[in-house]
Order: structure tokens, then sequence, then C-alpha cells
């Protein structure tokens, strides 16, 4: 099943990763190139065991916080500050709403050597250019916090 407009030309995509999950939140997901390869784990907080595995928020916040550090890279450059000692701690939840589940994001970023108003329009404007931004923009509440 897909969502898409079918009639629609398909955009090339630049690079495509593929990732399969086995066994779900007590599973195990690995990437196509086999370069991830992890256990998971299901939290004590949701009534797992916990244990040593990941789980697909801790996932999620990595890629978030990676992604949104490159997008802070991009309009860093586009704009002449530097933002490469810059630091992005994602902190994701899930919240129960009705009988569905939904994330909320925390984004904490940290510039060094750059004023206060400068780093929140590089946050601001990397907010617009991460793909994970994007794709949770009107879908996730996403608070973008800017750290001194």
């Amino acid at each position: 099943m897909t969502t898409s407009d079918q009639s629609a030309p398909k955009p090339a995509n630049i690079y495509t990763a593929v990732a399969t999950a086995e066994g779900g939140r007590a599973g195990h997901v690995s990437s196509s190139d086999s370069i991830l390869n992890l256990d998971l784990s299901v939290p004590k907080e949701m009534g797992g065991e916990g244990g040593s595995g990941t789980n697909p928020e801790q996932l999620f916040a990595a890629g978030y916080a990676a992604c949104f550090q490159g997008a802070l890279g991009v309009v860093g450059r586009r704009m002449k500050v530097d933002t490469v000692q810059s630091e992005v701690t994602a902190e994701v939840g899930l919240q129960k709403s009705g009988l569905a589940f939904k994330l909320d994001v925390e984004l904490r970023v940290r510039i060094p050597g750059v004023d206060r108003a400068t780093a929140e329009e590089v946050v601001k404007t990397a907010h617009t250019v991460c793909p994970y931004s994007v794709a949770t923009h009107g879908n996730v509440d996403v608070r973008l916090v800017v750290l001194d």
C-alpha cells in the first residue's frame, strides 16, 4: 500500500537507506549494508524488561540530532556562521494519544562562539532545511531550544 500520488513522477533520490526490523520492539534491526545491526529492547518505562538493546525512539533521536546538526552546517555556511563546534541533543518522548501513540521532540542546540540572536536565526532556518524537521512538520511537536 502506498499513499503517494502514482500519477506524479518520483523524484530521484540522492541516497536511499534500507533497514529491516524483525520481532518488533523486542527484536532486531539491520541495514541492507549490515553497518547497522542492533538488538532492540522494550524500556522498563514501557513495561518491558529493559535490556541492553536500543529502541525506536533512541534511533529516531540519534538520526534527528545528526541530521539537524548537518542542517546547521548547511545553514551556517550560507549565513557565514561557524557551526563546526555545534552540538545537538534530541530528546524524543513517546506519548499516548487516545488509542494511538505520538512523538514529542525537543532539540537542544549549542553553537559555541555565536551570539544568541544569530544562533537562534541559524537554528530556526535549519529547522526549515532538515529533512527530519520537514517530515515532522505539523505531525510532531518539536521544540527548539538554543543553549548558551
